[in-house]
């Protein structure tokens, strides 16, 4: 930031006015300019910082209700090689492009005082197998290797074969940092089709609990109540596809989350903070994911 200095005579003051310097036009515009971001900046952190407490029944419901739509549409899209993974360009994808989708409106769907968000992310792996993804996506302890710096820690609570109940200590930067701790049931498939080897893979993840944590890593650290959260995240789900072809490995990802409503009159101050995060999350895992099978 560039601080200005206008020189007075000592003990006198001085009135500026358009006329009386051809600068001030410019310094008044950009004082102007920089009072809007700051104020902005402000609303934002104020109504971040408004607790949201539990999302309502309502939206509860209608979150579950598109979660049943989106997953008996990913349950018909696995039942053939043809139509295992949703169509993208392939040309995009074998020259490393990453290809990132929003499947809902741009602002999210609308439910009773809830955002909803679906978002789709796929990538091409040159040379990677299924089986390189079922090692890499069912080794939890690797996580914070593999996804740093918002994975800080995973534990695995229970596992029954492919079945697996997983606790991942989760950050978020957004000019405000947000911990959280996070549960979800986790299920890997395989599915080759008739043919020798696992070609196709699959996983749902669905979140089952997610806490907000104040103060993390010092003496105060406390998960905050559901009446003190802030509701930058009450649900997500993930849905991984991949498939063996063209000498590679075609990863697909899908990534349904419920957050807080934009404050009424806040949009133009708030709305591209909370849009922003489903998706760039997305976009990092899923080039975090591409990187580690590249290894």
């Amino acid at each position: 930031m560039r601080c200005y200095a206008l020189p007075c005579p000592l003990g006198q003051s001085k009135v500026l006015t358009m006329t009386q310097d051809p600068i001030s036009k410019a310094q008044v515009g950009f004082s102007k300019w920089r009072a809007a971001v700051l104020a902005g900046v402000l609303l934002l952190l104020a109504a971040a910082t408004l607790p949201a407490e539990e999302p309502s029944g309502a939206a509860v419901a209608d979150f579950n209700s598109y979660i049943g739509r989106v997953e008996a549409r990913l349950a018909k899209q696995h039942g053939s090689t043809g139509s295992f993974l949703a169509p993208e360009d392939q040309t995009r994808l074998q020259r490393g492009e990453l290809i990132i989708e929003q499947l809902t409106p741009a602002a999210g769907a609308e439910l009773p005082g809830a955002l909803l968000h679906d978002w789709r992310g796929t990538a091409f792996v040159p040379g990677a197998k299924a089986a390189d993804f079922d090692r890499l996506m069912r080794d939890f302890n690797a996580y914070p290797q593999h996804y740093s710096p918002q994975v800080l820690r995973v534990k695995v609570l229970a596992q029954q074969g492919y079945h697996y109940q997983v606790m991942m200590r989760v950050r978020q930067k957004h000019i405000l940092t947000v911990v959280m701790d996070t549960e979800y049931d986790v299920a890997f498939f395989r599915d080759d089709f008739g043919k020798t080897g696992a070609q196709h893979e699959y996983s749902l993840s669905r979140s089952t609990k997610i806490a907000e944590i104040d103060s993390p890593g010092t003496a105060k650290e406390r998960a905050l109540s559901p009446s003190e959260e802030h509701g930058f995240l009450w649900r997500m789900n993930t849905y991984w596809s991949c498939e063996e072809r063209d000498g590679g490995l075609t990863i697909q990802v899908e990534s349904v989350t419920l957050t807080r409503s934009i404050p009424t009159g806040l949009g133009w101050a708030i709305g591209p903070f909370i849009e922003s995060i489903p998706s760039e999350s997305l976009e990092f895992t899923l080039r975090a994911t591409r990187d580690a099978l590249r290894r």
